[in-house]
């Protein structure tokens, strides 16, 4: 008997290995996805780590504030970061990153993350998800607006103030943000900025100089040629507030590797983190000092401040640098801290938390410091790029708090300034059991 029953049999011993390579060719495999799934992992940590970075600007403006002010600033800080995040999904995401475009302007739509359960084959292999993407990008915004809120702390109300935040969200970070990591005009001229220095420490600071320059300053502050100190209202808050912020930075710089796919994306990431990490301490160490020989006494609102300047000034370019230069390059940033906050006060420029100094005045000298370590940048350049934020949001930002201030108002009544914020705007106290600071 011929066993006829084996014929199939070996007919499919044969075409199952043609089969599975065909399979093979048609599924992704792992050096394909590893990449895609290390970068995705990447923005999500680093993403939720910027994220806890609202916490930090909440505790330190609530420590920096006098306490009959620390409900707003909390109010403020969540309804911030809430706005920014339907904001940013409704239309800043798809301005800041349209695509093709003229390089300068594009509005764009709704964020639309991947499907649910997206295969493979499906997915653009050659960066991360969405929805990822989408997340890490927003809580830097958010960061934006916070450094608003800080310096005009303590006499504006919170509706215009929100209002602000709705447009500086939705459409002004969005726009100057494109020009350069949306590969926009300034991208194709070279400009270089790693994490933002300038895309959002500047730009935050510039809208913060214009609203402190339209509201002015609070009552009693600059009398009689003097500048009167108001003390906050709790600095181991403001200390809390500062190392967290310290802590979401690594998030911050080190997620702008924008990869974690290869032994080399991984090793810069942690070089980033090395970097920040020592301009932050020398900021802090040169405030320390400076305060110390200026005021005869160290002070720790200078201290805190000067961590933060060296945090924003290594931020343009935290790779390239040895620790040797991210140790010069955050120590340049506590000096400017130190000599610049004074300096404020004798323009009679109010800014309850240092945000001016730290985030403008420092995150134009990170910008500028680029071209010590990275080959790409030059000075001109760097400058060009400087000036564009500086006048578009300058300029955008006295617009829209003139208008603010000419039609519903943007400042309290001098009997609820003096009363507090808390009582007057929002009819409930962060310390009721304490008489008012």
């Amino acid at each position: 008997m011929k066993k006829t029953y084996l014929i199939p049999l070996a007919v499919a011993a044969t075409l199952l290995p043609t089969l599975g390579f065909a399979q093979d060719a048609a599924t992704p495999s792992f050096d394909e996805i590893g990449p895609y799934i290390m970068t995705t992992l990447l923005f999500c940590m680093a993403g939720f780590l910027v994220f806890f970075m609202a916490a930090g600007f909440a505790m330190l403006e609530g420590g920096l504030v006098r306490s009959k002010n620390v409900t707003m600033q909390m109010t403020k800080n969540i309804a911030l970061f809430s706005i920014a995040a339907i904001m940013y999904w409704l239309v800043g995401f798809n301005t800041m990153y349209p695509g093709d475009f003229n390089g300068y302007f594009a509005l764009g739509g709704q964020t639309v993350l991947d499907p649910v359960g997206v295969a493979a084959a499906d997915a653009a292999l050659d960066y991360a998800s969405v929805g990822s993407d989408f997340f890490f990008q927003l809580v830097f915004v958010a960061a934006t607006a916070s450094i608003v809120s800080g310096a005009l702390a303590e006499r504006i109300k919170l509706w215009p103030f929100l209002i602000f935040v709705i447009i500086l969200t939705g459409f002004m970070y969005p726009i100057s943000g494109s020009w350069k990591w949306g590969a926009g005009w300034l991208d194709a001229m070279g400009f270089q900025d790693f994490a933002g220095s300038t895309v959002v420490h500047s730009v935050g600071g510039w809208a913060a100089l214009a609203g402190a320059i339209v509201l002015g300053p609070r009552l009693g502050k600059y009398k009689d040629g003097r500048v009167n100190p108001m003390p906050g209202s709790n600095l181991a808050l403001a200390t809390l507030g500062t190392f967290i912020l310290w802590l979401g930075w690594f998030g911050f710089n080190g997620g702008s590797q924008l990869a974690m796919g290869t032994v080399g994306d991984v090793s810069d990431v942690s070089r980033i983190f090395a970097n920040t990490n020592m301009a932050a301490a020398a900021g802090a160490v040169t405030a320390l000092i400076l305060s110390q020989v200026l005021y005869k006494k160290p002070d720790l609102t200078m201290v805190l401040n000067g961590a933060l300047a060296g945090l924003v000034s290594i931020t343009a370019e935290p790779l390239a640098p040895t620790l040797f230069g991210a140790l010069w390059i955050g120590a340049i940033g506590g000096v400017i801290v130190v000599f610049t906050i004074p300096m404020l006060d004798k323009f009679k420029i109010d800014d309850v938390v240092g945000a001016i100094p730290v985030h403008l005045l420092a995150g134009i000298w990170g910008t500028i410091a680029v071209i010590f370590y990275n080959e790409d940048a030059n000075l001109m350049t760097q400058l060009t790029g400087i000036v564009a934020y500086g006048v578009f949001t300058f300029v955008a930002s006295l617009i829209i708090w003139f208008i603010l201030k000419a039609t519903i108002g943007i400042r309290v009544s001098e009997e609820d300034e003096i009363n507090g914020l808390d009582m007057s705007e929002l009819g409930m106290e962060a310390y009721p059991e304490f008489s008012k600071g």
